[in-house]
């Protein structure tokens, strides 16, 4: 087994290198997708290459990067790995919502 695929299953948790692979093609399929989606919002919202930085970055923020969490649940439920996704997405929120980690007694059985 390749040394940076038993380092991803630590760092996740986890202990099949299946589910390595199906969490990283997930992470390709999202950002694949995001890649194809984001010029169809450009468009959408009239902006040329001409437009201003200022206008386009936070119209990314509040528009691909939901959308690219979106599609990781979605990529990642129909892999098998939506409860990795979840956890993630909940580690996610409570960082930038400025929250602390809720105490592991407190998540269990709250998918």
């Amino acid at each position: 087994m390749p040394a940076w695929i038993n380092r991803l299953k630590a760092k996740w948790g986890i202990t099949s290198t299946g589910q390595v692979i199906a969490i990283l093609v997930t992470f390709s399929l999202a950002g694949l997708s995001i890649t194809q989606i984001r010029p169809l919002v450009w468009a959408l919202f009239g902006f040329t290459p001409e437009t201003s930085m200022w206008i386009k970055v936070p119209t990314y923020l509040i528009m691909i990067f939901p959308t690219y969490q979106i599609m990781l649940m979605v990529f990642g439920t129909l892999l098998g790995q939506f409860h990795f996704f979840w956890a993630k997405e909940k580690a996610m929120f409570l960082f930038l919502t400025g929250q602390k980690k809720r105490p592991k007694a407190v998540d269990e059985g709250r998918d």
